[in-house]
């Protein structure tokens, strides 16, 4: 008769059978299209499912036809994409981060990259920029934050991780005094409340030009970043083990620091401050798939997706008046951390 530890093990090893990394993978992508669809039923004005799959097969001539257009394709599809790709983005630098520095409490603003868009943001509303200058700017400015933290870590004679890291804090201080000194300067009546509007993260002002400007850069990106799974394993080894392995541990190091920013700054730029995904999410992915990058972060985008579609929907129907979606991440994101704690510390000992 067995007993009923060997009981408990037959079935964790049957469950991990069936739960392996590219089934779960496959089940997160099928959520995030179940997401999509459902976004786009949700809102202001409310659209049934059975309406919303009958509109695809309807003509142009049909009833509400050009109604369900507008709402669907013009107001909330170019939404929907927006909230897909920065969650994706944001989940997937922020795993690739976790695995380059070793550190499973990194996040994608370690380098500075949110202070630099925040300055590069404000700069150009209090300049009177619009339309696309707000996001370039934002986005330049990210990436000279992260560009000042590596210069700062190259001034030693052998930049080590821990260089970068300090290299960060000290550029990450310095635009977020500089974004300081813009909010000082701006105009209290108009200026300064979009600014802080802006800051809090929001997609309701998700500007469609813009949006199909930045939407290949961050695919391409993210598929990019999400295919150096096996590099970021061997990264993950001592710098002598990789060496040994073939793997130039600098090249790649800096190479996926710049792939990742490059994302992350585009992610604020369209959609402003948004936190905790990059930190959770990476989290939740690998309490699912485990360690291994190969399957963590494809994962991580489509948890990352489907998390701020969750966030994005909650913004747009709790309230009369939409909550900045900024305000939901952090708090949807510090509820969930705190419920995974007890598992994600585990490897933090």
């Amino acid at each position: 008769m067995t007993s009923s530890a060997e009981r408990a093990g037959a079935s964790h090893f049957q469950r991990a059978r069936i739960l392996t990394p590219s089934r779960i993978f496959i089940l997160s992508l099928l959520l995030l299209l179940a997401g999509i669809m459902y976004s786009l039923t949700i809102g202001r004005y409310p659209i049934s499912f059975a309406e919303l799959i009958g509109f695809f097969h309807a003509d142009a001539s049909a009833p509400r036809y050009g109604l369900l257009h507008n709402i669907i394709f013009d107001s909330r599809l170019p939404r929907i994409l927006a909230a897909v790709l920065v969650g994706a983005g944001l989940s997937v630098s922020g795993a690739a981060y976790q695995a380059v520095f070793r550190n499973p409490l990194v996040s994608p603003g370690l380098l500075g990259v949110l202070s630099g868009c925040a300055f590069g943001a404000s700069l150009s509303i209090v300049a009177g920029l619009n339309g696309l200058w707000i996001p370039a700017l934002a986005c330049v400015a990210g990436l000279l934050a992260v560009m000042l933290g590596v210069a700062i870590a190259s001034l030693f004679a052998s930049p080590s991780i821990l260089m970068l890291i300090l290299g960060g804090i000290i550029s990450n201080a310095l635009f977020t005094g500089l974004l300081s000194i813009v909010k000082y300067v701006a105009d209290p009546q108009d200026q300064l409340p979009t600014i802080v509007y802006w800051m809090l993260g929001s997609l309701s002002a998700v500007d469609n030009h813009a949006l199909w400007v930045t939407a290949p850069v961050l695919v391409i990106a993210i598929a990019l970043l999400a295919g150096l799974g096996r590099v970021l394993d061997v990264m993950t080894l001592s710098e002598d083990e990789a060496y040994s392995l073939g793997i130039p541990v600098r090249l790649y190091r800096y190479g996926i620091i710049v792939l990742a920013t490059l994302i992350s700054a585009l992610t604020v730029s369209t959609a402003g401050m948004v936190g905790w995904v990059g930190l959770l999410i990476p989290h939740l992915a690998r309490l699912l798939v485990g360690a291994s990058n190969v399957w963590l972060l494809p994962v991580s985008v489509c948890l990352g997706g489907c998390f701020l579609l969750l966030c994005d929907g909650l913004a747009r129907t709790l309230a009369p008046g939409e909550i900045p979606l900024g305000i939901i991440t952090e708090l949807l994101g510090a509820l969930a951390f705190i419920a995974l704690l007890k598992y994600v510390r585990r490897g933090w000992l």
